[in-house]
């Protein structure tokens, strides 16, 4: 019991040990925030590569792809089908994007995504990131009357509404349908104005037959019958999905503004797929955004149907109609099968090497993947340090006891007391300027944890600029995940090197022997 009274005794008296427990607790709280924020940004950030390409992806190594994808997901169902739960051939293939905001052409370049619409999401989480929520139950090339979020359905807490996408889709349609026919209207009124210049031309010719008057009036009138007229009000072209950088912008106030909507054209360019290859361009309807939060795709993908997209770069053969897909995308029972379906579809001489390739989704993204593991165990070392400076500074002060306390220490001997019981005096005092500052430094980390975005708009605030800026970062908010064993690990560890740095402390105080201590004094 005397131990226990003294340290705690020393722990109140000692003011030079708050040092060392503000210590414990800023190295335990920084990890705790350092460990869930890089465990949150690696949870998403997989989730939504993984999403995008499936857990197995079949390649070619050419933008010309290989003909007849069917075939090729069978010679797959055939080698790994016991592992297979899904499948979908894509097209891929970089473009140009360019749209009409505000009296301007603007253009930027893409990566275009063709896909099969009914076997997409058995292949993948696509439809889960789209802002119309028929399109997340069942996705569809095909525009909606309506009805888009304006609310992130994905639940980012704080996010202000997209007053833009009230009126999208088909309304907004016929409302830009309804602009166009006011304007052509206008534009016949002007030209009007200018009819009787050519009336009196003809005049001037009164030799010219009826026929000649009338060709000149209506020079097409013999010619071929009109293909039907592209009604914008009631016709889409090919629906198009865009990712949502490439649609919007934040503004200063925190809103996304729309550069584009669902239910207006927009115009792709891309090469064919012949030799050499030359630019072709297709016009496509707005049918809805893709939101993954990750700005690589937000900002970069674009999808289409597969078929169009065939047409249009020259990909389908004219004597059997079938089409040509530059990926398959695997989905797997087991997505931890990953490596082991790879390997099969490797080793098999119906794929050579030469021209496909066969990777998971690590294997495509394992640079990054290996950047943030990296980047987290470097991170890790570096605020450990912060601990192990605390343990010093315990070493330092309890050396500083013991010479302060040598009679106390000779007096407790005389008394009776044993060795280790001096002993344990340090190490429990030790232990216990673990526990506070361990104990106080999780507390204060799991609470800035738990209003970790907040906590950032204040700081940005005050700085005048963001400090999680999701152009540069892959996300708009800034991810976090508790792992309960992590924090464990931490708070032990700081406990454990308090205790270690009062050893050597505690070992010389127990072999003062009580004679020397009190001729020492």
């Amino acid at each position: 019991m005397y131990k226990l009274l003294l340290s705690l005794r020393y722990l109140r008296s000692r003011y030079i040990a708050l040092a060392s427990i503000i210590s414990v607790m800023l190295g335990v709280a920084t990890m705790i925030v350092v460990n869930s924020v890089m465990a949150g940004f690696s949870f998403e950030m997989k989730n939504r590569i993984h999403g995008i390409l499936s857990d197995v992806v079949f390649e070619s190594h050419s933008l010309e792809g290989f003909y007849d994808p069917q075939a090729r997901m069978r010679e797959i169902e055939e080698i790994a089908g016991e592992h297979i739960a899904g499948m979908t051939p894509i097209v891929c293939v970089p473009a140009m994007l360019s749209f009409e905001y505000g009296g301007r052409n603007v253009t930027r370049p893409v990566q275009i995504i063709g896909i099969d619409e009914d076997t997409k999401d058995s292949a993948g989480d696509y439809s889960k990131y789209l802002l119309h929520p028929q399109n997340r139950e069942k996705f569809s090339f095909a525009l909606k009357d309506g009805g888009y979020d304006i609310y992130d359905h994905q639940g980012v807490e704080s996010t202000p509404p997209r007053d833009e996408l009230k009126e999208t889709g088909w309304p907004l349609r016929r409302k830009k349908a309804e602009w166009l026919r006011r304007w052509e209207e206008e534009d016949a009124r002007f030209k009007a104005l200018h009819e009787p210049r050519v009336h009196e031309d003809m005049e001037e010719h009164p030799l010219m037959d009826a026929e000649a008057h009338a060709a000149i009036e209506d020079p097409f009138k013999n010619s071929e019958p009109e293909t039907p007229v592209f009604d914008m009000a009631k016709d889409q072209r090919p629906g198009i999905v865009l990712g949502f950088a490439l649609a919007s912008y934040r503004a200063p106030d925190g809103r996304d503004r729309f550069l584009v909507r669902p239910g207006e054209d927009v115009q792709l360019t891309f090469p064919t797929a012949g030799t050499p290859p030359r630019a072709v361009d297709g016009l496509f309807t707005v049918v809805d955004l893709y939101e993954s939060k990750m700005n690589e795709y937000d900002s970069n993908f674009v999808f289409v149907p597969i078929r169009r997209l065939q047409e249009l770069r020259g990909m389908i053969d004219p004597q059997t109609g079938v089409g040509y897909a530059t990926a398959i995308q695997l989905k797997l029972k087991d997505p931890s099968k990953g490596d082991e379906v790879r390997d099969m579809l490797r080793s098999s001489k119906r794929f050579p090497e030469g021209l496909y390739g066969i990777y998971t989704w690590k294997d495509k993204q394992g640079p990054l993947l290996q950047a943030v593991a990296v980047e987290t165990a470097m991170l890790n070392v570096l605020l450990f340090l912060i601990i192990a400076v605390a343990g010093f500074g315990i070493l330092a002060t309890f050396f500083m006891i013991v010479v302060e306390k040598t009679r106390d220490i000779g007096i407790l001997k005389a008394l009776g007391a044993s060795s280790s019981g001096v002993m344990g005096i340090f190490l429990s005092y030790g232990l216990s300027l673990g526990i506070v500052g361990s104990g106080v430094g999780m507390a204060i980390g799991l609470l800035m944890v738990a209003y970790l975005n907040p906590i950032a708009d204040v700081l940005a605030w005050v700085m005048g600029q963001e400090v999680f800026d999701p152009t540069i970062y892959y996300f708009h908010k800034i991810p976090a995940i508790v792992d309960p064993w992590t924090v464990t690990w931490i708070v032990i560890g700081a406990m454990l090197i308090a205790v270690l740095a009062s050893i050597l402390p505690a070992i010389r105080a127990a072999c003062l022997h009580p004679v020397e201590a009190f001729r020492y004094e």
